[in-house]
């Protein structure tokens, strides 16, 4: 139950940077926590691939943020 708490807050947080960091491409709370949750996967496959290693809370975040920009990105891409 707890790590599924600190996996909702980490996706929520790194959902509403990359909305920000997006300049706006966010979608609400429920929305960004998909965002987020969905980025953390991307994340985590593109950081193995590449070979970059994260470790903690602050690494979970970056993992799961850079997936998220990477996901908005390619949905802008698509909306288009």
């Amino acid at each position: 139950m707890n790590s599924l708490v600190m996996f909702l807050i980490v996706g929520l947080v790194a959902g509403w940077l990359a909305g920000q960091i997006m300049k706006g491409k966010g979608f609400g709370l429920v929305g960004n926590l998909i965002v987020g949750v969905i980025g953390a996967f991307i994340g985590g496959y593109v950081f193995d691939a590449v070979g970059i290693a994260s470790y903690g809370m602050i690494g979970a975040i970056i993992a799961a943020l850079v997936g998220a920009v990477i996901l908005l990105w390619v949905i802008s891409l698509v909306k288009k």
